[in-house]
């Protein structure tokens, strides 16, 4: 993403530790940026395709800006299973 053209979007897939109940919230942010100050800084930061066991996290550009990095972090709350947890049929 340096040269300000080209692939424009990168996604990696994230796996969660332990899988949740269903689908939890998940919470981006960058929390370090390395772009070019003379050109435009435009970046969108999301979490796609979120299950159970995982989400896509997202960066995207467009324009003229130029990336050298990024870094993400992220955040998800749900409820996950309980050892306590008992299923009585």
């Amino acid at each position: 993403m340096w040269v300000g053209e080209g692939e424009r979007e990168t996604r990696h897939h994230i796996t969660f530790a332990q899988p949740y109940l269903e689908a939890p919230a998940v919470m981006v942010g960058l929390s370090m940026w390395d772009m070019d100050n003379r050109t435009n800084l435009r970046a969108d930061l999301s979490a796609a395709n979120i299950t159970e066991t995982g989400f896509h996290l997202v960066f995207r550009t467009w324009g003229d800006s130029r990336i050298a990095r990024v870094r993400a972090d992220w955040t998800a709350m749900g409820q996950i299973r309980d050892d306590e947890l008992w299923e009585v049929e």
